[in-house]
């Protein structure tokens, strides 16, 4: 997580007691408080033990629940063949960990004393779903954090799921300075086992696309029943001191690599990346002007000490600087450089400025010159920062606002679509609908210009948003004409990675 400064801070750890593994050491995080400062994400409270499980899940044990099997086969890549040998039972490689994991949490989670029992761990997944790979978006190997907790109570975990998704946008929004919307996922489309699945789902205006940001998902019992993980529940304790046994409430959640793909997509411009500072490795490039042929060494060692103190000045007010005195490259190539990789701040000082007791800065986002003090600096610069990265949000806040678009008309859709749009439409929630839609306006899109290259034609269902905008008018019919039944929400749609 970040300060407000932008710096990653390391969350607390400590061992664990009881019957935990006590070399295990524990993650904390916890549930979100009003932010006292801009760009903190408060995560403490909520104990998450880190994991490392296998790679490698048999066939037998990924089958075990049904629908779970049976939406990720197309995904699932699997080994034959160990060496020059062919194995008997070929092995998958995980699409996700749930079937790794859970027989494990049925041997460790033996009383109800022992809930909420939460597993995180970072990893890298396969999914072999599609043939064209969009790096850092859509990939058939990628980086992801896994959660996986279980619960005494479907409250609780109905509690964690919506804590998660809150996080998770506070990633994007706060760090990332990436809007998303918060919603529940049809049925259609929710986690393949799971009882249902929250998403945060942001938008790329290059291309009009919407894009999956991060899950969270409550998997209900499916798998405690699958793996039999139960407890008894004190609640129902008897005259006799017994209890009633209870499967246990599970979810899991996960944030990847996509993270970085989107902020890029939605930031970066023909000149190259684009960096919200919170999270750019170096915040300023600070580059040292005019020094020319003509100049002495006396006055380049004074300047080139001058722009050493302000790189100390600024590194200890916790802003990340790339000093580049090098003498190898022009300044105009430095500036090039340095806007391809997307530094958030360019700065520069000469001898004019030192006279002048001021520098130079360039905002990478918005091309804008401005110039600072040399006394008080620090504060400027931070100042400018948080400027940069709070502009940056509300600009792209602004974009998606404006490409989300309600109709209740189905001959709009396919338009609103080409014109790189998101849909929100009465919808009656019914998940066949759903993916009936897709369906439907990827048939009518084949008729339209669109773009051959784009990565799903028709329109997908994305979400139900928590938070709407109107209210659904009485007695709205399902936008989809085939349908008929009554609308029972807006329902986001969209063009989707």
């Amino acid at each position: 997580m970040a300060d407000a400064s932008g710096s990653l801070t390391d969350r607390s750890k400590s061992t664990k007691n009881g019957k935990m593994d006590k070399k295990d050491k524990k993650e904390k995080m916890g549930k979100p408080k009003e932010k006292k400062q801009t760009g903190t994400i408060d995560t403490k409270g909520l104990t998450v033990s880190r994991s490392e499980d296998l790679v490698f899940i048999t066939r037998d044990n990924l089958e075990k629940e049904q629908d779970h099997v049976e939406g990720f086969s197309a995904e699932v890549a699997w080994v034959e063949r160990g060496g020059k040998n062919k194995l008997e039972k070929p092995l998958a490689v995980r699409p996700t960990s749930e079937t790794a994991m859970y027989k494990d949490f049925a041997d460790k989670i033996q009383s109800h004393r022992d809930l909420p029992f939460k597993r995180n761990q970072w990893n890298n997944v396969v999914r072999w779903e599609f043939t064209h790979c969009t790096p850092l978006l859509r990939s058939r190997e990628f980086l992801w954090q896994e959660g996986h907790t279980a619960h005494l109570t479907k409250e609780s975990a109905d509690e964690e799921v919506l804590q998660i998704l809150d996080w998770y946008a506070d990633v994007y929004e706060e760090l990332l300075a990436v809007p998303v919307v918060k919603g529940r996922k049809t049925e259609n489309e929710k986690f393949p086992g799971a009882l249902y699945t929250t998403t945060i789902e942001s938008y790329i205006e290059a291309n009009g696309r919407a894009i999956q940001a991060g899950t969270s998902h409550a998997l209900g019992q499916k798998f405690a029943r699958m793996y039999n993980i139960i407890v008894e529940d004190p609640a129902s304790k008897q005259a006799d001191g017994e209890s009633n046994k209870v499967f246990v409430w599970q979810n899991s959640w996960g944030l990847s690599t996509r993270s970085l793909g989107t902020m890029l997509m939605v930031h970066s411009d023909d000149k190259g990346a684009v960096f919200p500072p919170r999270v750019a490795e170096f915040q300023i490039a600070l580059i040292p002007v005019g020094i020319t042929a003509k100049t002495s060494d006396a006055d380049k060692q004074k300047l080139l000490d001058a722009i050493e103190n302000i790189s100390k000045t600024l590194t200890n007010h916790n802003v990340r600087v790339k000093c580049d005195t090098g003498s190898h490259y022009s300044p105009g190539w430095k500036f090039s450089e340095y806007e391809l990789r997307g530094f958030p701040l360019r700065v520069e000082f000469g001898p004019k400025d030192m006279e002048k007791g001021v520098v130079v800065t360039v905002r990478r986002d918005t091309g804008e010159k401005g110039t600072l003090q040399l006394e008080g600096i620090a504060e400027g610069v931070r100042e400018l920062l948080d400027r940069i990265q709070r502009e940056m949000l509300e600009r792209a806040r602004k974009t998606y606002h404006d490409h989300i678009k309600y109709t209740s008309k189905w001959d709009e859709i396919v338009p609103l679509l080409n014109a790189k749009n998101v849909i929100r439409m009465p919808h009656c929630g019914d998940g066949d609908c759903a993916e009936a839609v897709k369906k439907e306006t990827a048939e009518i899109s084949k008729t339209e210009n669109t773009d051959p290259r784009a990565p799903s034609m028709g329109a997908k269902a994305l979400c139900v948003p928590f938070k709407e905008q109107r209210k659904l008018p009485e007695n709205a019919i399902c936008t989809r004409p085939s349908c008929g039944k009554a609308a029972v929400n807006y329902t986001q749609f969209g063009r989707s990675y």
